[in-house]
């Protein structure tokens, strides 16, 4: 069973709210500049992790398929190779 080693770090809030992310957690939590942080509170006290983007959180970053319709895999699969095939034709034809 792991062991973790407890550390504890102290910073300021700004009259707006705002606070700085000590040096030392952004570089053990690999943070850097636009980086989303979760901040979760439970019976008074609060943690803040690392917000990563997971696929789920993507789910309709683009938008409607221009279609209409969702395809699956198998059809992207087999629409990529009838691209690649396609292209391959045009380069051999020189």
């Amino acid at each position: 069973m792991e062991t973790r080693k407890k550390e504890s770090f102290l910073g300021r809030m700004t009259s707006k709210g705002q606070t700085t992310i000590p040096k030392e957690v952004r570089d053990l939590l690999g943070l850097s500049e636009g980086a989303q942080v979760e901040w979760i509170v439970e019976d008074g006290k609060a943690m803040v992790k690392p917000r990563t983007r997971r696929a789920i959180d993507l789910a309709g970053f683009l938008g409607e398929p221009p279609n209409g319709r969702h395809v699956s895999i198998e059809e992207m699969d087999d629409a990529a190779a009838e691209a690649a095939a396609e292209r391959f034709k045009r380069a051999t034809r020189r």
